[in-house]
């Protein structure tokens, strides 16, 4: 197996350039163990077609494809451990950089960017709506608001990063996926 550390940018586009790979680390890094090569390939099926199970044919294509092909590919690169005869596969802790490569998103299907959007607007108007003296707004001070938002911005910085070092893989950041 050929490993690295951090790969080179061409090579993670390269990686990632193909659905089924992105989904596949997308889905090994929130697995604790090894998955099976079936089981991995029924959950990136479902997720193609949005059906569950999903339709046999797609199954077959998804499970060629990542035996033959992909999962290979990430083993040679040291994304995963790839074991072909067990067909058992786990992420390798050198994948855990690509996450910054990847659109990741919340459980609540938004991407962190508009996450953190939201979360400034919001956290903006009600400051903003205290200092006015809005009704509703006027009997609160506006040091408490942009108090619980910056609190609110560390702690979603805090989560993001220790999600992304520990690939997605930690109880912490399992745990706090579930948050948010």
């Amino acid at each position: 197996m050929f490993q690295r550390s951090v790969l080179p940018e061409v090579e993670v586009y390269h990686v990632l350039s193909n659905a089924r790979r992105r989904e596949a680390l997308a889905e090994l890094w929130d697995q604790p163990e090894a998955l099976s090569l079936r089981e991995l390939s029924e959950r990136i099926a479902a997720t193609e077609s949005g059906q569950s199970p999903a339709p046999r044919a797609l199954r077959e294509s998804v499970y060629n494809a990542l035996h033959q092909t992909h999962l290979p590919k990430m083993d040679e690169l040291g994304l995963v451990t790839y074991d072909p005869d067990r067909k058992l596969v786990s992420v390798c802790p050198q994948a855990g950089h690509l996450g910054r490569y990847m659109d990741v998103t919340t459980r609540a299907g938004v991407t962190w960017g508009e996450y953190y959007r939201a979360l400034g607007v919001v956290g903006l108007f009600t400051t903003v709506a205290s200092l006015a003296s809005v009704p509703g707004f006027a009997a609160v001070d506006p040091l408490v608001p942009s108090t619980a938002f910056l609190v609110f911005f560390a702690l979603s910085a805090a989560y993001q990063l220790t999600a992304a070092r520990l690939g997605a893989r930690g109880r912490f950041a399992r745990f706090c996926a579930r948050l948010f």
